[in-house]
């Protein structure tokens, strides 16, 4: 934990050292903590600095979505973008852009909780069957139903290229220009929806050995999954609001947690909260360094980096089940 620490420090400074320019460890000081009129220090102060904020909390947001989903599905395989989440929330969005002429975050976010949230009971459901929730079936609900909303979204938006134009970057999934004031509307929402994700950390832990047993030990079923679908909701509704569909770390950082800490879903919350943000950090870094002085978008580099992660992860024997 102490490691984790220390790592995602040490990326933050970085976050906001790098860049198309190379900014010196003194600036950054000086920007932070004794601001002059230095030109770099407007640019710290402006654009890397809230930048860096927003994927230090996207990052937490996406890690610990994708740690809850997993749980709650009993499927190593689910995250927010496999099972159509970021999906359902950005045809949410669109149709705000596209259709209601919404410009603001704080208008369409609303749509995108309402959009995860519609998409979230549409799969598990789809997932249910007469023994119980089939990971297996989840997933490929979950995939079905991201498909089709994905060419819905497409088809929207070629109906009115000017209106999208803004929302390329955001569409890759970017934390690109996103200033603070997108953030702090949806803050409160993700501090309610982390206390709800660590309130039902207990009972997904009985709920792993199945429903039957996790009955017997006193767990409400229902109650635990209505909040867990909550806080997944407001978590990954309110994470592509501000950053777009980025996909594939709430895939892998819940594995290594997984790995450092056990079956204990309260120790594989709170590394997902520390390791998700060096991930998001790491792939924005690679994004600004590679094609400098243009950027990649944070979203491409993750999926460049999930893609044969989630390929070796199909391939292993237990990826069936959690």
């Amino acid at each position: 934990m102490v490691l984790a620490l220390v790592v995602l420090t040490a990326l933050l400074t970085l976050s906001v050292m790098i860049g198309s320019t190379a900014i010196a460890p003194s600036v950054v000081w000086h920007a932070l903590f004794d601001p002059s009129a230095h030109p770099d220090q407007f640019a710290i102060r402006d654009f890397r600095l809230p930048r860096t904020i927003v994927g230090l909390v996207v990052g937490a947001v996406l890690g610990l979505s994708g740690a809850l989903i997993q749980a709650l599905v009993r499927n190593p395989l689910a995250d927010p973008g496999v099972l159509g989440v970021h999906a359902g929330s950005s045809f949410a969005v669109t149709v705000a852009v596209g259709v209601l002429g919404v410009r603001e975050a704080r208008g369409y976010m609303w749509f995108a909780f309402a959009g995860a949230l519609v998409v979230t009971l549409l799969v598990l459901a789809l997932g249910s069957t007469r023994k119980g929730s089939s990971p297996v079936v989840m997933v490929l609900a979950g995939v079905c139903v991201g498909a089709v909303l994905g060419g819905a979204r497409e088809a929207i938006q070629l109906t009115d290229p000017d209106a999208f134009d803004a929302m390329r970057y955001w569409n890759a999934g970017s934390i690109t220009g996103r200033p603070l004031d997108v953030l702090w509307p949806v803050l409160p929402f993700f501090a309610v929806a982390a206390v709800l994700a660590f309130a039902v950390s207990g009972p997904l832990n009985a709920l792993a050995l199945g429903d039957e047993l996790a009955r017997a030990q006193g767990v409400r079923l229902a109650r635990t999954r209505v909040i867990a679908v909550l806080a997944l909701t407001l978590l990954a509704g309110g994470a592509t609001a501000i950053a777009g569909p980025v996909g594939f770390i709430g895939l892998m950082v819940p594995h290594v947690a997984r790995w450092i800490a056990g079956p204990d879903q309260r120790w594989i919350f709170a590394y997902s909260v520390l390791l998700a943000p060096s991930l998001l950090l790491v792939s924005d870094i690679l994004g600004r360094v590679v094609m400098r002085p243009g950027e990649i978008p944070v979203g491409i580099v993750t999926a460049f980096v999930g893609a044969p992660v989630l390929v070796v992860l199909v391939r292993r024997r237990k990826a069936s089940g959690l």
